[in-house]
């Protein structure tokens, strides 16, 4: 560990009990759902996620590390990050058995941050939306929004809407299946199915296996709303009856795709019949 991280952090008190406020807010956290929403926070763990944050000047509550993490090179460097913006009160360092009873993760750098989760309420907005939108419906798998929302953010688009069947967009899984993406995001979430497309101004497209519309005759060269559906169910019905539906084509007769694949696949196709026909 370089002197100046050793001086300055080596020598805090190092907690060793899990019934610390900070240990059990992090921990509850990480693993329920209604405390997220409750205190308006969650956890990001490990370096690459806190770097993402940081990146966003969206700046953690809180840090917790483990002794042992201290000395790792990524986390001195993110250290030395925090402390320029005096975020050196924010940090606690607690033993490495404590620390291995909270995280959700197997081997890898020791640091977690508790940060405030954004608040974005779509029925403030003072007009509806006329930019690229991707609507979520009751996409539940969180490995699946996380993708959806690393992909919308990797093409450009900034919008997204989630209904209440979906898979929170600012859990922990999610966050490290975006990357980090969700810094990038207007994201709005806990929207009623059948009020979606009430905020919107776009020709709505919706990803469906019982129609002939195939994906590469559509015109995209405006701004859309794409809408992925439940991985089992699909798209709801207050929804379809006002979207165009679209297929992507299966010539080897595949049930469907993977929804985050699909909305992968629409994403891309919007982005290069724009800038890369």
């Amino acid at each position: 560990m370089t002197d100046a991280i050793s001086n300055k952090f080596s020598n805090n008190p190092v907690i060793t009990s899990e019934k610390n406020p900070t240990v059990k807010l992090a921990k509850a956290l990480l693993t329920q759902s209604r405390q997220r929403k409750k205190a308006g926070q969650t956890v990001l763990e490990g370096v690459h996620l806190i770097e993402a944050a940081l990146q966003a000047k969206h700046l953690p509550q809180q840090i917790i590390i483990s002794y042992s993490g201290l000395s790792h090179p990524e986390v001195q460097a993110l250290l030395a990050s925090l402390s320029e913006q005096n975020l050196d009160n924010q940090l606690t360092v607690v033993s490495d058995s404590v620390y291995q009873g909270i995280t959700t993760l197997g081997n890898g750098v020791e640091i977690m941050a508790i940060v405030d989760v954004p608040e974005h309420n779509l029925h403030t907005l003072k007009a509806p939306i006329t930019t690229d939108c991707l609507i979520l419906n009751d996409v539940q798998d969180n490995g699946n929004v996380g993708t959806l929302l690393r992909t919308a953010a990797a093409v450009g688009i900034k919008n997204i809407i989630c209904t209440k069947g979906s898979a929170q967009a600012w859990s922990p899984k999610t966050m490290r299946a975006g990357m980090g993406a969700q810094f990038g995001l207007t994201i709005y979430e806990g929207i009623e199915a059948d009020e979606v497309l009430s905020y919107l101004r776009l020709p709505i497209y919706a990803t469906s296996s019982h129609t002939d519309n195939i994906i590469y005759k559509q015109n995209l060269n405006r701004p859309v709303a794409w809408v992925m559906g439940h991985e089992g169910q699909g798209v709801c019905e207050d929804i379809m009856k006002q979207a165009t539906p679209v297929a992507l084509p299966q010539p080897n007769g595949q049930e469907s795709l993977n929804v985050a694949i699909a909305g992968a696949l629409c994403m891309y196709e919007t982005l290069r019949q724009r800038d890369y026909s």
